[in-house]
């Protein structure tokens, strides 16, 4: 049974809706952008090891008290800082995440094997809640917003050359290092923060999809960027919406909406063959 194109309108004047549209709004800014950089590490894994990691601060959050969504932040925050230093490559980048995932969900089954917490209530918490998104989840979801961004702004060449290419980009006086660990900890940062919103078994459709779709439109790391942002705000206010007109689950409704873009995007006949990361390696070094 579905509801009347209608009610939509009564919906929109609930506060948890219009605040889970403002949510939405948001991710749209930050989270595609999140996508650029992990088709451009090509770290794929990174989203299963940070639901696992999640998985795992949740579970520590049920044992000790703690706001479950906090902790399963700080646990994704920390991980991603702390995988850095073993990604050396972009090989290396994958593995130490799959070696991330196995000992994260690990940990989450003994944690909650051995203190009884109720195992079914921290899983429910991966599949998303978007009605229930808070003010903290506002916070982070608007820091991201604005960080992401700025930091692919202020360092477009830098984060151009990393994406490109690591040897190059160390080459050319780009803090490899540093930087990496900045982008995974934005990575880590924000797959948690999207859990609420998708469910972090859903969190593609915020970040990778848009990223794929505006990567077939755009030539260089900037227009991909906006593709990115611009294809986000569409999926993410078009799959609400719809959610919202069907009575269906938002999560799964922005994941068919985001891949159907993807799809209709990848017929459109390819104009060039190049890659989108190329004008940030034939950019002149600069000084420092």
């Amino acid at each position: 049974m579905t509801l009347a194109t209608a009610d939509v309108g009564a919906l929109l004047q609930l506060v948890p809706v219009q605040r889970a549209g403002f949510a939405l709004l948001l991710a749209a800014i930050g989270l595609p952008v999140i996508g650029v950089v992990i088709v451009g590490l090509d770290i794929m894994p990174v989203r299963f090891a940070m639901m696992h990691v999640a998985l795992l601060g949740i579970a520590v959050g049920l044992l000790t008290g703690l706001d479950p969504m906090l902790c399963a932040l700080v646990a994704c925050a920390l991980s991603g800082a702390g995988v850095a230093p073993l990604a050396r490559t972009p090989d290396g980048l994958s593995g130490a995440m799959g070696l991330l995932m196995s000992l994260a969900i690990a940990a989450a089954l003994l944690v909650l094997a051995v203190s009884g917490v109720n195992a079914s209530g921290a899983f429910a918490l991966l599949w998303g809640s978007i009605l229930s998104v808070g003010t903290a989840d506002l916070i982070v979801l608007g820091t991201l917003a604005v960080v992401v961004p700025g930091l692919f702004r202020w360092r477009r060449r830098d984060v151009g050359l990393l994406l490109y290419d690591r040897e190059l980009a160390h080459c050319s006086g780009v803090p490899v290092r540093g930087l990496t660990v900045v982008l995974l900890v934005l990575v880590a940062v924000a797959v948690a923060g999207a859990i609420k919103l998708t469910g972090a078994l859903l969190v593609d459709a915020l970040t990778l999809l848009p990223a794929l779709a505006a990567r077939r439109l755009g030539t260089s790391l900037k227009s991909i960027t906006v593709w990115a942002v611009g294809i986000g705000v569409v999926v993410n206010l078009t799959g609400f919406l719809m959610a919202l007109w069907l009575d269906w689950p938002p999560g799964p409704v922005l994941v068919l909406t985001a891949g159907a873009v993807v799809l209709a995007v990848h017929l459109i006949p390819e104009r060039r063959n190049s890659s989108w990361r190329a004008p940030a390696s034939v950019s002149p070094p600069s000084s420092h």
